[in-house]
């Protein structure tokens, strides 16, 4: 009797005990993102009300990633996948189809001011091979700060619209959020200012800087004619060069998706160095200069003013 009378004091107690964080704990929306840079979007404006996977981590480019099982398990059980659009997610329409997924699937460009691509695609390097990724339209928008802010804004209206309940938070988040970006706009600018007129022309790998060229001044060359289907001919090299000659250019520069042997081969017969590594497509790991997107945006910028300066 009195072991009975234990066992249903000891269950009274299991029963009226307040729930555990774990069990208390509401449950979190599933996002997904294709890339690190909208994956740092996401969480910016989901705060601990997302569970966020990001599929093409840092230094990961999404226009060659190739999707694992487990992306495909994951997003089967998504409630909201965001993606960049404009092509950039080569892998994304057959990774959606295999997964089955019923998530509502959001473009964050849409309504973003969108240059049309005038080579109708861009190249990537690997080592001296260049891959052509065909496009009609510019995907790299989030080079601009002013497109970011319209990312975050659409982000926070599927949040919304997938989780009602959490809609003042993801509101007052992205709020937040834009009047840093708007700041962060503000700061590119003043520090592009800083750079004298003459030293603005800079070359890159592969040109995923038109928006940032756009936005704030500063002309990107990159060596887009050079063949895709073998390795960069003598002559592609020099035709490279006569260019940056004649748009005296101030700075070469790497990229981190890319491996950087064409960038240090072209620095080499231009006769010009290489001002370190920009960011283009993909953020840094954690410890790396570039762990957000704030970040990024502001190494870029500091590592062109440093290797522009005049000599």
């Amino acid at each position: 009797m009195i072991r009975k009378l234990q066992l249903t004091i000891a269950l009274s107690v299991i029963i009226f005990l307040p729930a555990s964080p774990s069990m208390a704990e509401e449950e979190k929306l599933n996002v997904i993102a294709s890339f690190s840079i909208l994956g740092d979007f996401a969480q910016k404006v989901g705060g601990d009300r997302i569970e966020l996977r990001t599929l093409v981590g840092p230094d990961g480019d999404a226009h060659v990633y190739e999707p694992r099982p487990s992306d495909a398990i994951a997003m089967a059980s998504a409630d909201v996948i965001l993606v960049n659009g404009l092509q950039l997610e080569g892998f994304l329409p057959r990774l959606v189809e295999a997964s089955g997924t019923s998530a509502m699937v959001v473009e964050a460009t849409r309504d973003a001011e969108i240059l049309r691509d005038p080579h109708g695609g861009h190249y990537h390097y690997y080592g001296d091979k260049a891959v052509f990724h065909e496009a009609p339209f510019d995907p790299h928008a989030w080079q601009s700060v002013r497109n970011a802010k319209i990312y975050v804004k659409n982000i926070a209206d599927a949040f919304c619209k997938a989780d009602t309940e959490g809609c003042d938070a993801y509101k007052s988040n992205a709020t937040a959020y834009r009047a840093e970006l708007t700041k962060l706009d503000a700061d590119i600018q003043q520090a592009v200012a800083a750079i004298p007129q003459d030293r603005r022309v800079v070359v890159v790998g592969h040109n995923a800087f038109r928006y940032f060229e756009n936005a704030y001044g500063i002309t990107f060359l990159s060596p887009q004619g050079i063949s895709t289907e073998s390795e960069a001919s003598a002559a592609d090299l020099a035709g490279v060069v006569r260019e940056i000659k004649g748009k005296r250019a101030a700075a070469v520069f790497a990229e981190n998706i890319s491996d950087p042997r064409l960038v240090e081969q072209i620095a080499s017969e231009s006769g010009l160095d290489v001002g370190g590594t920009l960011y283009s497509d993909a953020l840094s790991a954690a410890d790396g200069p570039a762990a957000s997107y704030k970040e990024m945006m502001r190494h870029n910028v500091n590592t062109i003013r440093a290797a522009t300066k005049a000599d």
